[in-house]
């Protein structure tokens, strides 16, 4: 038996019945065998339509579940060796002291910070304790609130008298100061101007910060007039927050008051979240001093010089952004270029301006990537005993009054070295997504992977025989009439009958550009026609 020629095998080869008797496509094989159609193969065929309809839909099904891009939320506890031990930042509830108020100072800023009308400045410097204005007063020609707050703020080398970590001595050095709407406040273990962060390898009570302070009540401003910001507490008030995030202790921070030892056991919390389209959590920081269009793209300098992204820190740029565009400055804690706030632009637009953006809650700032949280509690006993008392009294020379009246113990410390993760994962990956049709196609259709390249090499065949092998059919049998209109004797040469000229030979019009050639082909290889003379043009 003569074996199959090239033609043969690829015409075999784009056979559909060949295809399916060879095919891994479970029911192709019944649907297209030798034979005729029978009520057998149209209920295989009926079969296989409702197979593959209903694997379409079960992928188009998965498809759609994986482009909602669902989440979870995984909570796991975590154990470690050494923790970071957080920054503290603690502020004291009185904003300025009253012994280093000037006359200046309240003609700058008695207006606008202490409710104060200028007729009232003598009886208030008399409340303070303080010599009226003299004759011939004359205020200075600028005032700056951020100088007034660090020069009449209380200090923290007055306020900390004593400062442990992890039983070593620790002092105002190791605090850095901020500028928060409290006021001058100080932040421990902070990591500013790339200072070495601290850690702890243990938990409990002694393994933290223990500071004792004096809250000096007798600095505290007298009460002059019933205004929103007049303050009835007396102590500090602390928050215990990340380095990566700005202090809001206005708003986050938790009271600490005097007579009392507080108590403050942490757990760390690591959050992490997704970022779009899973989730919305966002890991560009912003710059409060460029605030970008509706229309255009993100600038490059919101991640050059700014510091990590945080809900906090957005919180605060936002406010920034929004009093600066209002009131044409910002306020002494803002981040930014913007010029601050003078006394009477901080009253008449400025305070004004962010409680009301506050209380609208305007700023929509999606949460961090990843985040440090702290979970807190508290508790307290009463401070001094009496005979602690008398020895403090004697140690700090104070009386025991303002011994029970001024000072208050706090010790933060780690519950335990462990943490919490909250992670956000994706509910649905693509790898679930591809093992899902693979489940669908194998359970519907009997296929693979590889019945998917089988029917790409099956397509390829009946590419190359039915669409390539048309073209190279009608090439072959162009050069086969061009052969047989060269090497013709009756159309090569008429010496005998015609004796016609080349270009005058007939031709059949269908083949005109084969005739063409052919005719040229004939003239350069018969001597004889070339001898022929040519016809008149």
């Amino acid at each position: 038996m003569k074996p199959p020629g090239p033609e043969e095998a690829r015409q075999r080869a784009s056979d559909i019945r060949v295809f399916a008797s060879s095919c891994t496509l479970h029911g192709l094989g019944h649907v297209f065998g030798p034979g005729r159609l029978t009520v057998r193969r149209g209920l295989w065929a009926v079969a296989m339509l409702l197979s593959v309809a209903t694997f379409l839909y079960q992928v188009a099904e998965r498809v759609s579940y994986y482009q909602e891009f669902h989440h979870q939320t995984a909570l796991e506890e975590r154990e470690s060796h050494q923790l970071t031990f957080p920054a503290v930042t603690l502020c004291n509830i009185n904003p300025l002291r009253r012994s280093r108020l000037t006359p200046n100072d309240l003609h700058w800023a008695g207006p606008a910070l202490l409710g104060l009308d200028p007729a009232e400045h003598t009886a208030f410097l008399r409340a303070l304790g303080r010599p009226p204005a003299p004759p011939g007063f004359m205020p200075s020609p600028t005032f700056d609130v951020a100088q007034l707050y660090a020069r009449a703020g209380h200090t923290l080398d007055d306020m900390l008298l004593d400062c442990r970590y992890q039983g070593q001595q620790c002092g105002p050095e190791n605090f850095t100061a901020i500028f928060t709407r409290m006021g001058q406040c100080y932040t421990f273990n902070s990591g500013a101007d790339g200072a070495e962060l601290l850690t702890t390898t243990k938990g409990g009570t002694g393994n933290g910060l223990e500071i004792m302070l004096d809250v000096q009540q007798e600095e505290y401003l007298p009460m002059w007039k019933d205004m929103e910001e007049t303050l009835l507490e007396v102590g500090i008030r602390v928050q215990i927050h990340s380095q990566e995030e700005p202090p809001l202790v206005d708003q986050l921070g938790f009271g600490v008051a005097p007579g009392y030892q507080t108590f403050v056991a942490c757990q760390q919390q690591q959050l992490s979240f997704l970022p779009p389209p899973w989730g919305d959590c966002s890991s560009v920081s912003l710059d409060p001093d460029f605030e970008p269009e509706p229309s255009d793209p993100p600038d490059p300098r919101s991640t050059s010089s700014s510091p990590p992204y945080s809900l906090m820190g957005c919180r605060l740029v936002c406010e920034t952004r929004y009093v600066a565009r209002k009131c044409g400055c910002r306020m002494m804690h803002m981040p930014g270029g913007a010029p601050v706030c003078s006394p009477q632009q901080h009253k008449d637009c400025a305070s004004a301006a962010l409680d009301a953006m506050q209380r609208k809650d305007a700023c929509a700032c999606p949460n961090p990537c990843a985040s440090t949280r702290y979970a807190k509690e508290l508790s307290m006993v009463r401070i001094p005993s009496r005979a602690a008392a008398r020895y403090l009294a004697r140690k700090f020379n104070r009386s025991e009054a303002y011994i029970a009246e001024n000072m208050l113990v706090l010790d933060i410390f780690f519950e335990a070295l462990n943490y919490e993760a909250v992670e956000q994962k994706k509910a649905y990956e693509m790898s679930a997504l591809l093992g899902d049709i693979g489940g669908q196609m194998g359970l519907f259709i009997g296929a693979s992977l590889l019945t998917i390249l089988e029917i790409l090499d099956y397509l390829c065949e009946v590419f190359q025989d039915r669409v390539l092998g048309y073209f190279w059919n009608r090439r072959r049998s162009q050069r086969h009439s061009s052969t047989n209109l060269a090497s013709h004797p009756s159309l090569c040469c008429h010496q005998d009958s015609l004796r016609l000229p080349p270009h005058l030979l007939p031709c059949h019009s269908a083949l005109d550009l084969l005739c063409f050639w052919g005719h040229t082909l004939a003239f350069w290889t018969c001597p004889a026609c070339r001898a022929l003379p040519s016809s008149p043009q």
